[in-house]
């Protein structure tokens, strides 16, 4: 029963990371008093609800870096934030970098490396080719 509560409040609050949410206003939501809601949000999540919140506009503003150009102050408004210096601490704390460097680190074309069968070419093993390809 508790899980289904969970559930529909989660998707709740997936639909409303936009705006302020307090704890206060999630409880209103559920009918339940914030301690027992925040009691059964932990025994069914494993988290906090704060820490829910949190770390799920964490990860939409971590989209937007990688997926757009709109500037890291724009984001963190959307997201809630105060500040682009308290969003840039929070940031840094969940994914070990700045919010520009999360964007550059996460458009940066990944290297591909190219494989084949090097039983087909048995002097394969031996020289393999300039261009970066390996035997598999």
């Amino acid at each position: 029963m508790h899980d289904d509560i969970i559930h529909t409040l989660t998707d709740w609050i997936e639909s409303n990371l936009d705006k302020t949410l307090s704890i206060d206003e999630v409880a209103a939501r559920s009918g339940y008093s914030k301690w027992h809601l925040q009691r059964m949000f932990r025994a069914v999540t494993k988290q906090t609800l704060g820490n829910y919140i949190r770390e799920r506009r964490l990860t939409l503003a971590a989209e937007e870096l990688r997926q757009t150009q709109r500037p890291v102050f724009d984001i963190a408004m959307q997201y809630g934030y105060d500040s682009q210096q308290t969003f840039s601490r929070v940031f840094r704390r969940q994914f070990s970098q700045t919010p520009t460097a999360y964007r550059h680190t996460m458009r940066r074309p990944q290297k591909r490396h190219l494989y084949f069968d090097c039983s087909e070419f048995p002097s394969a093993a031996y020289a393999l080719p300039a261009n970066g390809a390996a035997c598999r």
